[in-house]
């Protein structure tokens, strides 16, 4: 690889096919190490002949070359330096990328890198003694190097509550780069309360280790704890004065007993747009394991962002719950979307069946859309398949399905466009195929629309979706890319037997098993994207809702007891929440000759609100009516039912009985003489009286 002086301005066959290809290659620059120095894979002469070992020494200035694959590839098609004799058609597009990476990162080496997901795990509210079901967390190497594990453990100040309960992870084991691997930890509170713990993985990645934090509440008693679908909604921009289609929360109780809402209100400065609905209310209990729907409508009246909250008050041991409503009102606008934005239905044998993939519209603007015409421009190949496709007017958000067809009747290369009129405009989709008379795989899905998997608690995984890749055709077909791509993509993990670089023979099927573990609240979303090295793409929607369980008040108190002894002072006591949303303080319940010292610099009058990480002092009295041991304590009581004590104690001294009046014995009290005969009396005039003779005899003396 030589002659790095060339004119970038063009690009090599390599670099338009990864373009054409629609996706962004992540480049390995390891992999462009073992190509400097080893060639390309179909043999040949290694760029490190030319340029020595190392990029780094420039040499006929390949440092050009850094990042850029585009100036490798317009070399090799200008023939710079007899680039082209040596490897024309011999690096892919792929191969340049990461060649371009390694000559602009030259001491790359392999190395491991860890991520442990999701970032904390919440328990639900879990008796005590009674172990609850386990949760997961994900273990990923994301390196490029071996990841060894040393150990799996739990830390930190409730860490004998909670334990390993199995998982693919294993202390001793390894990863190779891109696997991961499992861990399940379970919760079994000993004390009621709020715990906390840290799952705690040792491993040779940067850090050393990942920690995932833990947290449940142990009920002395069976308690409710809620939870729910979503921690905010979004309606988007809304038309003014024209209520929007409502949007759904899911109210879960994972407790013990039954829930029972005491308030479910609107608050905040827009709160009027909105209206409620659904089927969770205050009469209606909601019994263990059981869900409700909570509803909400938008209807702004000006245009501009608008915003309140959905309040659920509860007896929930976790607390209240707290649900962002937010939104825009706007002008009327038609909007549509395609997905796949490119349909690739790759080689199709001529004269056999024709082959058909979907493509869906998806109402993207804030009114209604209606499809007034569906064409296909272009190969008469390609065609719209039987049957009427997309004929209701589609909602905002909702979408339709348009299968095409693909019948080659000759042999090469076919392309055409889907042309999808709308009230607002139009959606067009690129399509493509080629028609072959040789022996050719005809790839095919079980499914060919949306996998959802309903709503599943963050940390835990739904049960497996099976889909079914069958290869009816002629020849073995190869499994190019198969990924869970998208914003949401790692909420959805994939197994079964279907695997990149893997094999379909004719007559033969493998499986894609897809699941959902979602690392959020909220509604997630991502697609399955399949493509073969016939050129054939598969794109399915997946789609899932994380639910939450509301995070338990994390208030902390220092001291959590004190032994005031035979002191009267007073004692502050430092109130912090821990956790990530307001404590509402309302009660402070005190027992024994303990009070609150009114006026005393530190928190305000009950009831107030302690913010997240904020602090304050609580001052305690101690004023006791008779001698002797006391006991008692302050019991701190939040909105919600949550609770917090203080332990406190007292020894008041004795008074002794009929003592005698004060006196003032030794007149400065310096005397050990009590009956009132003080020798030092005598001894003070005689000394006074001696100065007074000596100021006489020496007047002159100050």
């Amino acid at each position: 690889m030589t002659g790095f002086r060339l004119n970038q301005s063009g690009l090599g066959a390599g670099l338009c096919a990864l373009l054409a290809m629609g996706q962004a290659h992540a480049a390995d620059a390891l992999h462009g190490k073992s190509l400097y120095l080893n060639g390309p894979p179909s043999g040949g002469a290694a760029c490190a002949r030319c340029h020595t070992a190392s990029p780094a020494a420039n040499v006929s200035k390949i440092l050009n070359a850094a990042d850029n694959p585009a100036a490798i590839s317009a070399a090799i098609a200008a023939n710079k330096g007899g680039m082209g004799n040596i490897y024309a058609g011999k690096f892919t597009a792929v191969d340049l990328a990461d060649l371009a990476a390694f000559i602009g990162n030259p001491g790359v080496v392999a190395a491991p890198a860890a991520s442990l997901n999701p970032a904390s795990l919440a328990f639900s509210g879990t008796a005590l003694g009674q172990a609850s079901s386990a949760l997961s967390a994900t273990l990923a190497n994301t390196g490029s190097g071996t990841l060894n594990i040393d150990t799996i453990g739990v830390t930190g100040a409730a860490a004998a509550d909670f334990s390993i309960a199995g998982g693919t992870c294993a202390p001793g084991g390894a990863l190779a780069a891109g696997a991961d691997c499992t861990v399940l930890v379970s919760f079994k509170p000993s004390v009621a309360g709020v715990r906390n713990a840290s799952l705690a993985v040792a491993h040779n990645g940067t850090g050393g280790s990942s920690s995932v934090a833990l947290s449940g509440t142990g009920n002395a008693s069976p308690q409710a704890t809620i939870g729910v679908s979503a921690a905010s909604l979004n309606f988007g921009a809304l038309v003014t004065n024209v209520a929007s289609a409502p949007q759904s929360v899911t109210v879960s109780n994972s407790g013990q007993t039954a829930l029972t809402f005491s308030a479910i209100t609107l608050t905040g400065a827009n709160s009027a747009i909105f209206t409620l609905g659904g089927d969770c209310a205050i009469s209606k209990p909601l019994a263990s394991g059981a869900t409700c729907a909570l509803t909400v409508r938008a209807q702004p009246t000006a245009t501009g962002a608008f915003a309140a909250s959905l309040n659920l008050a509860s007896n929930a041991a976790n607390g209240n719950v707290t649900i962002g409503l937010a939104g825009s009102g706007a002008s009327a606008a038609a909007a549509a979307s395609a997905t796949p934005s490119v349909l690739a239905f790759g080689s199709q044998a001529i004269g056999a069946a024709g082959a058909t993939q979907t493509i869906a519209l998806t109402n993207t603007g804030n009114v209604a859309v209606t499809f007034a015409s569906l064409a296909v421009n272009g190969s008469a190949a390609i065609s719209l398949a039987p049957g009427n496709h997309c004929g209701a007017a589609l909602a905002p958000g909702a979408s339709c399905g348009v299968p095409l067809l693909f019948t080659p009747t000759a042999e090469g290369a076919v392309t055409a466009t889907l042309v999808a009129s709308f009230n607002g405009g139009s959606v067009q989709v690129g399509v493509s195929g080629a028609g072959t008379s040789a022996a050719v795989a005809k790839p095919t899905l079980s499914d060919a629309g949306p996998i959802g998997f309903g709503q599943i608690q963050v940390g835990k995984s739904a049960a497996p979706h099976t889909t079914v890749l069958s290869n009816p055709g002629t020849a073995a077909l190869k499994i190019a890319t198969l990924v869970a791509d998208g914003t949401n993509g790692a909420d959805f993990v994939l197994g079964g037997s279907c695997a990149v670089n893997g094999s379909v023979s004719p007559a033969a099927s493998c499986t894609i098993e897809t699941s959902f573990k979602p690392g959020a609240p909220g509604a997630r979303s991502a697609t399955l994207l399949l493509l073969t090295d016939g050129g054939t793409q598969f794109s399915l929607p997946l789609t899932g809702t994380g639910t939450a369980i509301a995070a338990a008040p994390a208030l902390t108190l220092a001291p959590q007891s004190f032994d005031f002894g035979a002191s009267a002072a007073s004692k502050r006591f430092t109130l912090s929440n821990a956790g990530s949303a307001a404590i509402n303080l309302s009660a402070a319940n005190f027992s024994g000759p303990f009070a609150r010292v009114l006026g005393a610099s530190g928190c305000p009058a009950l009831p107030f609100a302690l913010q997240p990480g904020a602090s304050c002092d609580m001052v305690i009295g101690y004023t006791p009516a008779a001698a002797g041991a006391s006991n008692g304590s302050v019991v701190l009581q939040a909105d919600g039912g949550g609770s917090w004590t203080i332990a406190l104690a007292g020894q008041a001294a004795a008074t002794a009985a009929n003592a005698p009046p004060a006196q003032n014995q030794g007149g400065g009290g310096c005397s050990s003489v009590r009956d009132g005969s003080d020798p030092m009396l005598a001894l003070l005039a005689l000394m006074a009286a001696a100065v007074l003779f000596w100021r006489r005899r020496n007047p002159a003396q100050p």
